[in-house]
């Protein structure tokens, strides 16, 4: 019976039935797997709305709040209420267990790195870059190129070495190379953050020009020797001399040539019409499209979005607009700056939620915050040194790009990207504490330290 049950061919009517109901089943299952996988689409969509409207409200609620009652300047203001918030709701996660639980899970819904370095990052630059006086820009232009270059290469170094030092005192066992990826992350300063503090001092116009041109362009430079040291750190054994300067060609040099080309032709479009709806969006597609674009043939996002923004705020802005569309531009683009601006300091915020802090890892931090400074005014008084042989500089130059070198968002999105370890925690843990104390200490203080110097 056995064998007759394997091996006797079945009835045709039985195999034709068997087709048929495998046939039906087999469309019932693709129409439930069509609406699953619709369902989950819209929850997806759902999902990002939300977190959207999440962050959107408390951006605007705690607005309301600094400009009503605390009124720090604006970026400072948000990111210290967030913190407030982001503490209030670790201690009643202590009396109610949902609350953190909820908090840290809409946050992990969040991936920060790509919001940053892939989201928030195109339109944030080319709002910056729209605004820098390019003949004031030119005229800086050895001295920020040096700063932005030879500067972050001593920071990264110098920070790596000491933060290793640091690190083996405390019995933190990172490798060298984690701590040189540490210094490649913290040492470029964020445009972001340096041009919202700038708008609020009043530091003299050639000084302003070089931290503002530092900013905008030593990002895309610490951005290399991070992505370098990152392929050392993963065990790369073909990262030779003619590799690493070939990135930096292919980042920097092809980044530049491509902001400069797409520029040119976003400029050769608005200069045809008089349409100011129609050129804000031809804006908005050389920052989106440009970025994305670069970033697909490898190329230095950041540095061709910057170059796209100073063409469009200097050329574009005189010879290819009318009083009209100038208006109309800068009063949209002022709006992006400011909502992303709010958006990313309530995140940088709220972020302590999900950080694990230890009593080792908060000590390596303060012990790291003034090396890092440290680490800053070498890289700056140094070539800056050698610099006054052939160039006048405003006094105190060297302490206010010291303190004023802020970081940001910018360096959490780094230390975010890397790769889950021991070591990445650490790095982490010590990147906020940095970054937090640049923004609201150096932030808040900065502006007094200008009208000293300038006063002085």
């Amino acid at each position: 019976m056995a064998e007759f049950l394997c091996l006797s061919p079945p009835h045709p009517a039985l195999s034709r039935w068997r087709r048929l109901k495998s046939t039906a089943l087999g469309v019932r299952l693709q129409s439930v797997e069509a609406r699953l996988t619709e369902s989950e689409r819209e929850k997806a969509t759902m999902d990002a709305f939300q977190i959207s409207a999440v962050l959107l409200t408390l951006s605007a609620l705690f607005s309301y709040i600094n400009a009503r009652y605390v009124k720090l300047p604006t970026t400072i203001g948000l990111m210290v209420i967030a913190l407030i918030a982001s503490l209030g709701l670790l201690l009643a996660g202590l009396l109610v267990p949902g609350i953190k639980p909820w908090a840290v899970d809409l946050l992990e819904q969040i991936d920060f790195d790509q919001t940053v370095l892939h989201g928030m990052l195109s339109f944030l630059l080319f709002a910056g870059a729209l605004y820098v006086n390019l003949d004031d820009l030119m005229e800086q232009r050895w001295v920020i190129g040096i700063l932005a270059t030879v500067g972050v290469f001593m920071s990264t170094f110098i920070i790596g070495g000491l933060s290793y030092l640091v690190f083996y005192l405390l019995g933190l066992e990172l490798r060298l190379i984690d701590c040189l990826l540490f210094g490649a992350l913290i040492s470029p300063t964020d445009p972001i953050a340096v041009l919202g503090i700038l708008k609020t001092t009043q530091t003299p116009k050639s000084l302003e020009t070089k931290i503002a041109g530092e900013s905008l362009f030593n990002d895309g430079v610490g951005v290399v020797i991070f992505l370098v040291l990152l392929k050392i750190a993963a065990g790369g054994d073909n990262v030779s001399t003619a590799y690493v300067l070939g990135l930096f060609a292919q980042e920097a040099l092809g980044g530049a040539t491509l902001g400069f080309c797409s520029g040119w032709l976003a400029y050769v479009m608005l200069k045809r019409l008089d349409n100011y709806q129609v050129e804000i969006l031809i804006t908005l597609s050389l920052v989106t499209g440009g970025y994305a674009l670069a970033e697909a043939l490898h190329l230095s996002a950041p540095i061709a979005v910057v170059i796209a923004g100073l063409f469009i705020g200097n050329h574009g802005r005189r010879f290819a607009m009318s009083d009209k569309t100038r208006e109309h531009l800068d009063t949209f683009w002022e709006l992006v700056d400011e909502i992303l601006n709010a958006v990313l300091f309530v995140l940088i915020g709220l972020e302590i939620l999900v950080l694990t802090v230890y009593g080792r890892e908060l000590l390596a931090a303060m012990l790291l915050i003034p090396l890092v400074l440290l680490a800053r005014f070498v890289s700056v008084g140094g070539p800056i040194a050698i610099l006054r042989r052939c160039r006048t500089f405003s006094p105190h130059a060297v302490k206010i790009l010291t303190w004023g070198g802020l970081r940001g968002g910018i360096s959490v999105a780094l230390a975010l990207s890397l790769p889950p370890s021991p070591a990445r925690e650490v790095i982490l843990t010590v990147t906020y504490a940095v970054v937090v104390f640049s923004i609201v200490v150096q932030g808040l203080t900065i502006g007094r330290l200008v009208a000293r110097a300038t006063a002085a």
